[in-house]
C-alpha cells in the first residue's frame, strides 16, 4: 500500500483564512490513495476547528498538533515522520493544487519506473494568486530535468509541487528556518545522486504573500546565501552562484508583477 499512497503534510500555523482552500483542492484530486497530514503549529485563531471539521467528513486526513510552537522545518519533518506513505507531497496551507496534480505526478513516477529510471523528486510548473485570490498572468516554466548546478542558479522546485521519496526526506531533513529550508533539501538530494523530474504546466497554484520568508525579496536574498553557505559552497562560489539567483529572480518577480 506504502508503495502507491501519497502522504500529504501540510504545515499549518493561524491558517485559517486560506486553509479550506488548500484542502479542498486535495478532496478534489483525481488521484485518490492519499493521506493528508496537517500539523498545527500551535495557531491561535480557528485553524484547529476549521481542521477538525474536515477530519469528520474524510478519514484520510489526519491531524497532530505540536506542543509549542516549533516552526516550519521540525512541523514539516514530524509530518515526514508519521507518514505511510512511500512518497511525500507538500502543501502550504494558503497553496493549491489543480486537481491532476498527483495524477500526473504519479504518472510519471510509475512510467519512468517502468522504463527502468530511478525518480527521486518530481515537481511541477507554478501559477501565482495574489493574497485576495487574484491570478498573475505569469506562469513559471520548468525543465523536464534538472541538475545541482542548475538548479544552484535558481531553486525552480517549490515546495508546495514537490513529490519526493519518504527516505530522502528522512535521510536530509528540513533544517533552519532562517534560511530556504527546503531549497537545501533538494539540493543535497541532487548532489547526492537523486534525480529530479519536471512536469512542465502549473499543477501548483503559488499564493504570493509580503508576509512570508519568499515575499520578503531582501530576506529572501540573504536565505538563499546561507543555503549556499549551508550547502559548503566557498564565498566566491556563493557569490556566482548568488548573481545568478538575483538576476533570475529578478525577471520572475518583475514578470509576476507585470
Amino acid at each position: 500500500m506504502g508503495k502507491r499512497l501519497v502522504s500529504i503534510v501540510m504545515p499549518a500555523f493561524n491558517a485559517a483564512a486560506s486553509i479550506s482552500e488548500s484542502i479542498d483542492s486535495v478532496l478534489g484530486q483525481t488521484y485518490r490513495d492519499w493521506e493528508l497530514i496537517i500539523i498545527n503549529d500551535c495557531s491561535c485563531d480557528a485553524t484547529a476547528d476549521i481542521v477538525r471539521g474536515y477530519r469528520e467528513k474524510d478519514s484520510r486526513i489526519v491531524i497532530l498538533t505540536n506542543g509549542e510552537n516549533q516552526g516550519v522545518s521540525s512541523t514539516r519533518n514530524r509530518g515526514v515522520r508519521e507518514a505511510k506513505g512511500d512518497w511525500i507531497a507538500f502543501l502550504d496551507s494558503d497553496d493549491l493544487w489543480t486537481p491532476d496534480k498527483l495524477e500526473r505526478q504519479m504518472r510519471l513516477v510509475q512510467g519512468e519506473q517502468a522504463n527502468g529510471g530511478m525518480p527521486d523528486l518530481v515537481f511541477t510548473g507554478s501559477a501565482f494568486i495574489d493574497s485576495s485570490g487574484r491570478p498573475a498572468d505569469y506562469h513559471l516554466e520548468v525543465p523536464e530535468r534538472i541538475s545541482y548546478h542548475e538548479l544552484l542558479k535558481q531553486n525552480l522546485i517549490s515546495c508546495s509541487s514537490v513529490l519526493v521519496r519518504k527516505e530522502l526526506v528522512l535521510k536530509y531533513p528540513m533544517e533552519h528556518d532562517d534560511m530556504h529550508e527546503d531549497y537545501a533539501v533538494w539540493l543535497q538530494i541532487l548532489k547526492n545522486g537523486g534525480h529530479a523530474y519536471g512536469i512542465n504546466e502549473p499543477l501548483l497554484i503559488y499564493r504570493l504573500s509580503q508576509s512570508s520568508k519568499s515575499g520578503n525579496k531582501k530576506k529572501a536574498a540573504v536565505m538563499t546565501y546561507r543555503v549556499y553557505r549551508f550547502m559548503g559552497l566557498n564565498p566566491v562560489q556563493s557569490f556566482y552562484y548568488f548573481c545568478w539567483y538575483a538576476y533570475r529572480n529578478l525577471k520572475k518577480y518583475h514578470a509576476i508583477r507585470h
